[in-house]
């Protein structure tokens, strides 16, 4: 800019200038921050108990879907042997009608028992191969891919386990330890909006340098720099009454929190009690049921050694069939219970871990 002050020219500034400037910004200290580090682990935490929670589920699913498998196995070969068993009475009964020691009703009344007990083995291996496609399903197997299983209902040691109570396992629960972590983070929220109420520190740094000359070549010859260090505080005074309820909604969460710990506790000792008891009932009917079925081969065998010997009957034989049947069927009825109770007994104390 030239200004002419009588006859001599005046020149205000440079044509040329030119700066450049450097800027750092350090947070110091911010409480928010700080519960924000520590929400963020918590939050780690939480979800790899979550999906810890979902492996013990599916866990717990293929277990059951396994056990159905085993019985629905030992059942065929309870049928298969019965069969054996009943295809000979039918056989022996057949030629002694030829002889003449037997009525027509008495090979009748076989041939319905044995015609009966091959409609219920073919129902069997159809739900074999029902509870095989559910046992792939929760293996996230494809249900066209082979499964062979090795083991037997003989091989699994958890039937004639002694149950041990525990008062405290609930903290061996997966979803009590959820509800631990979720309070911590309400917690952690808590100490956050309070965290708004402190001041703010942080650090800065500027650097700068300004270049100007008339002559655009020598315009980075000269410099003038300049340098500022400082420390920037922030302290709130007053922002309405938001944090106010923030801080008394954080506290409700957190005494719900508590609450939900509390009825989990209470929830989960009654699962227990119920699961033990359900087990310990399981226990005897299944001892019951091994008796009775013993008890019915044993009359089997006598009823049919009268009848070959010519002082029994036919339906003598044909009621102790029957009744083998029966107890045979009560039997695999009361294995799948104790098998799935002992499932349930695991899930409730807190013993499947995943």
């Amino acid at each position: 800019c030239h200004l002419l002050m009588g006859k001599i020219p005046v020149q205000f500034g440079v044509k040329y200038q030119s700066s450049v400037g450097l800027e750092l910004n350090q947070l110091l200290f911010d409480g928010s921050y700080l519960v924000g580090l520590q929400a963020s682990r918590t939050f780690k935490e939480l979800s790899n108990k979550a999906l810890k929670r979902t492996r013990i589920e599916t866990a717990v699913a293929v277990t059951k879907a396994y056990y159905s498998v085993l019985v629905s196995n030992e059942q065929l070969s309870l049928i298969d042997a019965n069969l054996s068993s009943l295809n000979k009475s039918l056989n022996d009964t057949k030629q002694f009608f030829k002889n003449g020691f037997a009525e027509q009703i008495d090979v009748d009344r076989l041939t319905v028992l044995v015609n009966n007990l091959e409609t219920e083995k073919q129902n069997v291996i159809n739900l074999l191969a029902l509870n095989v496609n559910l046992l792939k399903f929760q293996m996230g197997m494809s249900i066209g891919s082979t499964l062979t299983l090795t083991d037997k209902i003989s091989d699994i040691n958890s039937i004639g386990l002694t149950v041990e109570p525990s008062a405290t396992a609930y903290r061996n629960r997966i979803e009590y330890s959820l509800l631990e972590t979720q309070k911590r983070l309400n917690e952690l929220d808590l100490k956050r909006y309070k965290s708004q109420y402190l001041p703010t520190l942080s650090g800065f740094a500027n650097t700068s340098a300004n270049y100007q000359d008339n002559t655009f070549k020598s315009l980075y010859d000269p410099s003038f720099p300049t340098t500022v260090i400082g420390l920037r505080l922030n302290v709130p005074i007053f922002s309405g009454f938001q944090r106010l309820y923030q801080v008394r909604n954080a506290k409700l969460e957190v005494v719900k929190a508590e609450n939900n710990l509390i009825n989990l506790e209470q929830s989960i000792s009654l699962e227990v009690s119920q699961a033990e008891t359900v087990f310990k009932n399981g226990q005897r009917s299944l001892a019951n049921q091994q008796r009775n079925m013993d008890l019915a081969k044993e009359v089997v065998r006598v009823s049919k050694i009268k009848y070959e010997q010519g002082v029994g009957s036919s339906l003598e034989v044909t009621t102790a069939e029957t009744s083998l049947k029966e107890a045979q069927n009560n039997y695999i009825t009361a294995l799948y219970d104790i098998l799935i109770n002992r499932v349930n007994l695991d899930k409730a104390l807190g013993n499947i871990k995943y």
